[in-house]
């Protein structure tokens, strides 16, 4: 469908197009014009008739404090010798008319009261109220009404303006005759041309070249073109680099799709792990309780491992449907008045087997009184805690964390620092962003769902308070404060011990896993066995335990910190003797894990829970072919 516009012959469009702008030219210059001398007018009438307002009031106020109106009215007499000016009057500051003026026979009617001051435009008449003042005190008001002539003004304008446009148009028209050759005689040549070539397929042919304007570009143009048809094989070059750009895009799209993909098998293999870590030393509790010899304080112990991994269950699976809360604004809390030393032991009991596992110092300082909150006790516990737990799982053994309470100014800074591996400047300012974790390579080395942090920050802003992150850098340690309102000071919470237990058995045993509950309630399984079990929590404990226990078998977990358990494989492999069976403890279970763990050397991979029926199948089948037993066989 093609744009309708101007008909006819390239020249009868110039000639058009020229006319067509210098009527516009003229028009809006003629609206402009009028549009300045209606505003020119109108203000030179507003200061004249103000002007004359101010003399009349200046001699008016001899007559108003003397109560003259024959006095006033002559003053108004000489209004006669202003032809615009056709009515006035003088007004007591009361209101009152006063005296009164009007030009020959004219039909004046002057307001009941006074108007506003200042001007006033209505109709064909400009009128104005003007104060009369002595020393700052009003004596009256001076009015005055003149002609406001400013539609004839603009009919003389416009007849003149008229006369103005017709002249330009015609000169106009006459210019673009003259111009229109010069203009459109290289144009219709080129047609000309092109004509030609279309009929006898002559590229040879050539249009002349007559100006050396904008025109002749054009004629030049037009002859390079006729000599470079050869070009179209360029143009088709260009068209197929297009074409491999968008393949390019599909496959980037591809590509992008297939990365959220693989993170959400991650999400998933990272959410079966944290489920399953819990629920593998429940099972070899309750495998030992099921034992009839076991003894009372394996019992006792097995009871609270159960309570322990049962209550960090339950809290990942609260988390996750906190977020599904915090996603359709449904997330709540119990406030009442609690004792933040209560809450703050709650919160230090729950990590203190992870502060065991990896040697780490906490210290507490706290006001010596008591710190009351309207809270939900159970919910600022838990993200204390959160916070608690972050510190240990980014601090390396050995390392220190702080926990720290300052009361000020009606409220209390909750702090809890660590020297542990920081936060980096590109994670910091979206830390507490839902399933935000800081860049790690090592996925397996420190899992988590990236929830805590974002679940604390909701849960602290329900509170009324504020939360908020501070690091220096990678390796740096890290600072993670809570503010909220208070209403008095607590004392420092008072923390608990764990207990460890062995015994001697028929296999030597090593086994390494950091979930510190999982380990010692295996090692009792085993130990009641018969068997001689030792316990490591990280790799370089694992190495150096291994060089002198020479054990038979190893269990080994694979997210170990600070070495993962395929490397630990390698080198328990080259240290130790060959018939060494190595078998994987996780809470991983993709098929890329267990390719992984038989390239590392593992004979069998155990997905946790660990059933211990299975372990006991793994140590029983093996009394002939232990020592003949390889790594890296089949699982």
């Amino acid at each position: 469908m093609t744009k309708k516009g101007i008909t006819g012959s390239v020249r009868r469009k110039v000639m058009v197009i020229i006319i067509i702008t210098t009527f516009a030219a003229l028009l809006v210059s003629m609206v402009a014009l009028l549009s300045y001398e209606a505003r020119k007018y109108e203000d030179f009438l507003v200061d004249d008739l103000t002007t004359q307002a101010d003399i009349l009031a200046a001699n008016t106020v001899a007559a108003l404090a003397f109560n003259d109106p024959e006095a006033a009215d002559a003053n108004l007499a000489l209004l006669a010798n202003r032809i615009g000016i056709v009515a006035g009057a003088i007004y007591t500051r009361e209101g009152d008319l006063f005296a009164t003026y009007r030009r020959g026979t004219a039909e004046v009617t002057f307001p009941d009261s006074i108007r506003p001051i200042g001007p006033r435009v209505a109709g064909n008449e400009l009128s104005l109220f003007h104060p009369v003042v002595r020393n700052g005190e009003v004596l009256g008001f001076v009015f005055l009404q003149a002609n406001y002539q400013l539609a004839d003004r603009i009919k003389d304008y416009l007849l003149i303006l008229g006369g103005i446009m017709a002249t330009s148009l015609l000169v106009a028209t006459l210019l673009s005759l003259w111009l229109q050759g010069s203009v459109t005689g290289p144009i219709l040549a080129v047609t000309n041309v092109a004509q030609r070539i279309i009929r006898n397929r002559d590229f040879k042919l050539r249009a002349p070249r007559t100006t050396d304007d904008e025109i002749g570009t054009l004629v030049d143009a037009f002859n390079a073109m006729l000599g470079e048809v050869s070009k179209r094989q360029r143009d088709l070059e260009e068209s197929n680099r297009q074409l491999q750009q968008e393949s390019d895009e599909r496959r980037n799209a591809e590509t992008a799709l297939r990365l959220a993909d693989r993170r959400k098998d991650e999400f998933l293999a990272t959410l079966a792990h944290e489920l399953r870590n819990p629920l593998a030393p429940m099972v070899n509790a309750l495998t030992l309780l099921d034992m009839p010899d076991t003894p009372l304080d394996s019992a006792k112990n097995a009871r609270a491992i159960i309570n322990r991994q049962l209550s960090h269950m339950i809290r990942l699976l609260e988390d996750l449907l906190d977020v599904s809360r915090i996603s359709r604004g449904k997330l709540t809390i119990r406030k009442e008045l609690v004792e933040l030393a209560d809450v703050l032991k709650s919160a230090v009991d729950t990590v203190r087997p992870l502060l065991e596992i990896k040697h780490q110092s906490l210290s507490i300082n706290s006001p010596d009184a008591p710190v009351y909150l309207q809270a939900d006790p159970v919910r600022l516990s838990q993200v204390l805690s959160n916070l608690l737990n972050n510190a240990t799982k980014y601090t390396p053994s050995e390392g220190r964390i702080a926990l720290s309470v300052e009361v000020d100014d009606g409220s209390a800074c909750i702090a809890v620092s660590d020297s542990g591996k920081g936060i980096s400047a590109a994670t910091l300012p979206i830390i507490f962003d839902m399933f935000v974790q800081d860049e790690n390579p090592d996925l397996h080395s420190q899992p988590g769902l990236g929830v805590g942090l974002a679940l604390a920050k909701h849960l602290i802003e329900l509170h009324g308070g504020t939360i908020e992150a501070k690091s220096e850098g990678r390796g740096r340690g890290s600072t993670l404060s809570v503010r909220m309102p208070v209403q008095a000071a607590s004392a420092p919470a008072q923390t608990e011990m764990r207990q460890p237990s062995s015994d001697y058995s028929r296999y030597r045993i090593l086994l390494v896993d950091d979930n510190v509950d999982f380990a010692t309630s295996l090692c009792v399984l085993l130990q009641n066995l018969g068997h001689d079990v030792r316990v490591t929590h990280d790799a370089p404990e694992a190495l150096a335990e291994a060089a002198s226990f020479k054990p038979d078998f190893a269990f080994l977990d694979i997210g170990l910190p600070t070495m993962d358990g395929y490397e630990l494989a390698r080198r328990l492999i080259k240290r130790l003797p060959a018939n060494l069976y190595l078998v994987a403890v996780s809470g991983w279970g993709q098929k890329e894990d267990r390719r992984l763990a038989t390239e590392a050397g593992f004979a069998r991979y155990l997905v946790k829970p660990v059933d211990l029926a299975c372990i006991r199948e793994i140590l029983e089948s093996l009394p002939a072919d232990k020592q003949q037993a390889k790594p890296g066989a089949s699982m």
